[in-house]
């Protein structure tokens, strides 16, 4: 069906449909009234939108805010009879049907559109993106305000319409080509075209289970234009809707026994419709992406990077409160920003790469009940379903949580934090020490004020919990804090010290373990942030730190028990939670379990330093301990599962599957020469394999610190409420 339009006559009127006059000029052979058979102009005609001309103007609205011609030259289209039923031996379809054919236009101008949430919409403008005008770029504030805005806060000039949002803040808007549109319409379609017909059922499994917790969208400007036709979205955030809700297919009765849209379809597409709309971003780029990053092998740094980049031309970093946009954008944008924020610190955490947002350029005002338009009556009563106010909470407290890791990760990981600690030689673990303490004591209030609700053994019957994704980024933060400290240990520290540091990290190692092994099938069906699947390997980690710097035998036996049975929850576990086989497959590779993997035999030489006073069995050679354990060398080398999956920080492995002191003869394999740098003096007495799986930091001799131990209070309590060393 055409649109409503006005007839067009030379200095006509007519009347809209509010009853207020229009003034129209076009083609002087044109005349007549409002009714439903004469066309629009040229250009709406072609994109199909509805063509309004006001009062006092001689263009229609959407030439104006183009800066096109507008003209009413072109003969219009004969109108196509539908067909009826036994012509050509075909049934005509129903109006339902013809719901669903690809070709419905979408909106163009939501303006115009009758009671729709869209109106004054900054960042989800269909056909046309806006771009943040910073205080350094041609234009300037000053000048800018001299122009004369209309009512909306708009300008036409040259380049684009000029939007003004505050005195302060202004961006400009530019109209995407016709080339671009009908892309974006064909890609549309033929992502439509991999799920019909379960469109609706999969947008509705994705607010039933992913949305509760990562409220990135508001449901009800996303469910309005889904209701009018998916056309009205971009390609990446239709498909990433559908990819996502795909995992949870087998929850919604009415698909359980239906096949399956092949997801690997819509993951091939992904990147051209990412790569398309990059550069004229909007809300909904960033949606996308933030999307796509969460498919359980979707983390990317460089996506992660590029979603910066737009978030920053959309003036994502900026305070929007007072901004003149609807409010429910003003909320979206919060939202948004602060899971790009998280995105952001999280992915630099297990990347092992500088943040890309910094506290500098970042206004972004804490979120509000208020932000949240989901309530408790909204809520999915179908069993399955994730729960709304506890996703929200879920939602806060983790925005929460990663500011805490902005500050670990500035303090202590940093270049120029890592390199004023290794300047401070014998005083770099006092020195973390001192840096820590305060960071320690926002993660214990953190996690003592974290309601009821979300402990992981709280679960509602029926209802999916995601309440282990974030008790999992807690324990990731604190053993990550604790990281910082122990790559400072030695024999030369203070004993009592030294134990109080060691005691507090076993503690935090065993408590991360667990956690894992309380979840539940509620908890490993559930939606987990992306960073969970390495949040799970750096927990292993640093069990792995601890038991190669463990003081005896006894305490190396410990963790490499501990860590075994890690790595048997993990494994039944991944059953449920595939993305756990990749923190399994790093165990199996691990030093740690070298009888089971015929790998290199023992752990680091911890070299002691003797203390003043101390009597040594052998003069000038320092006392040592290192492990033995006896192993079958009959057996072949057994096959490491999982050593080669690629690790989220380089690509590839981060675990040698085959150690260097392994014999190959029997399976016709030979080793490359060994072309590493010799150790230094202070490692002549070790053998070969001994010091390969030791981080550099562990490298530094530390001297001993007894001077500067009597002039230091050093934190020695024990805290019971919290069940933590306070001072570690």
């Amino acid at each position: 069906m055409m649109s409503t339009a006005p007839s067009f006559s030379l200095n006509a009127t007519a009347k809209g449909s509010n009853g207020a006059p229009i003034i129209a000029t076009g083609n002087p052979a044109m005349s007549g009234s409002w009714n439903r058979k004469d066309r629009p102009c040229d250009s709406c005609r072609r994109r199909k939108s509805r063509c309004i001309i006001p009062e006092n103007m001689e263009i229609c609205i959407m030439c104006h805010s183009r800066g096109e011609e507008c003209t009413f030259v072109q003969t219009p289209q004969r109108r196509k009879r539908r067909r009826v039923d036994g012509e050509d031996g075909t049934k005509a379809r129903s109006p339902d049907a013809e719901k669903s054919l690809p070709g419905k236009p979408p909106i163009d101008d939501y303006t115009a559109l009758p009671g729709s949430l869209l109106k004054q919409t900054l960042g989800l403008q269909n056909r046309q993106h806006g771009q943040y005008l910073g205080q350094t770029t041609e234009y300037d504030t000053r000048l800018i305000n001299l122009s004369p805005f209309n009512g909306r806060g708009e300008y036409v000039s040259t380049p684009g319409t000029l939007r003004r949002v505050n005195n302060q803040t202004h961006f400009i808007m530019k109209s995407e080509s016709q080339e671009e549109v009908d892309d974006e319409l064909a890609n549309l379609d033929i992502v439509e075209s991999v799920i019909r017909p379960h469109g609706k059922a999969l947008v509705k499994l994705y607010f039933r289970i992913i949305h509760p917790s990562f409220p990135i969208m508001d449901k009800k400007v996303f469910l309005e234009k889904y209701e009018r036709t998916y056309r009205e979205f971009t390609p990446p955030l239709l498909a990433a809707v559908y990819i996502l809700a795909l995992n949870w297919w087998s929850y919604t009765p009415e698909l359980v026994n239906l096949p399956k849209p092949d997801a690997a379809k819509l993951e091939k597409l992904v990147p051209k419709f990412m790569s398309d709309v990059l550069n004229r971003p909007k809300l909904s780029t960033v949606q996308a992406g933030l999307l796509l990053l969460q498919r359980p092998d979707g983390d990317s740094w460089a996506l992660t990077g590029q979603l910066v980049a737009a978030a920053q031309n959309l003036g994502m970093h900026l305070n929007c409160s007072r901004w003149k946009i609807p409010e429910w954008e003003r909320s979206l944008r919060k939202k948004l920003a602060w899971a790009l924020f998280m995105q952001d610190k999280w992915g630099a955490l297990i990347h092992g790469r500088p943040p890309l947002i910094h506290h500098d350029d970042w206004a972004v005002m804490p979120l509000e009940e208020r932000d949240f338009s989901d309530n408790v009556e909204d809520e999915e009563e179908e069993e399955g379903s994730s729960e709304i106010e506890n996703g929200r909470l879920i939602f806060l407290h983790m925005i929460s949580l990663t500011e805490i890791l902005s500050d670990i990760l500035k303090t202590f990981f940093t270049l120029r934090a890592t390199g004023f600690l290794e300047a401070e030689e014998e005083k770099a673990f006092l020195v973390t020490l001192e840096r820590a303490k305060p960071i320690q004591l926002r993660l214990k209030e953190w996690h003592a004020k974290l309601p009821s609700c979300l402990a992981v053994g709280h679960m509602k019957a029926r209802k999916l919990s995601s309440t282990g994704s974030l008790n999992l980024a807690y324990f990731a933060a604190e053993v990550t804090l604790h990281r910082a400290i122990i790559r400072f240990d030695s024999f030369s520290i203070d004993d009592q010290l030294r134990a109080i540091t060691r005691s507090a990290a076993r503690m935090r190692f065993t408590n991360a373990i667990d956690l894992v092994n309380k979840l539940e099938p509620s908890h490993l069906q559930s939606f987990w942030y992306f960073a969970s699947k390495t949040n799970l390997a750096i927990i292993g980690t640093f069990g792995s730190l601890l038991w190669a710097t463990s003081d005896s035998i006894e305490e190396s036996e410990f963790y490499r028990s501990q860590l075994a049975e890690y790595r048997w929850t993990l494994r039944v576990s991944s059953k449920g939670a595939e993305f756990m086989k990749f923190t399994v497959g790093m165990l199996d590779a691990s030093a740690v379990f070298v009888k089971d993997n015929a790998s290199k035999m023992g752990t680091p030489t911890m070299v002691r330093e003797p203390v003043v006073g101390e009597v040594s069995s052998n003069k000038g050679t320092p006392q040592t301990w290192t492990p033995k354990f006896e192993f079958d060398n009959s057996t072949q080398p057994q096959s490491l599962q999982g050593a080669n999956e690629v690790s989220p920080s380089i690509g590839t492995s981060t675990d040698n599957a085959y150690p260097y002191d392994t014999d190959f003869s029997h399976v016709g394999m030979t080793l490359a020469p060994d072309v590493r740098p010799p150790w230094g003096n202070e490692f002549d007495d070790f053998e070969i394999g001994e010091a390969q799986d030791w981080s550099m930091d562990q490298m530094y001799e530390f001297s001993p610190l007894q001077d500067m131990l009597g002039n230091r209070r050093m934190p020695k309590e024990y805290d019971e409420s919290g069940d933590v060393f306070a001072g570690f």
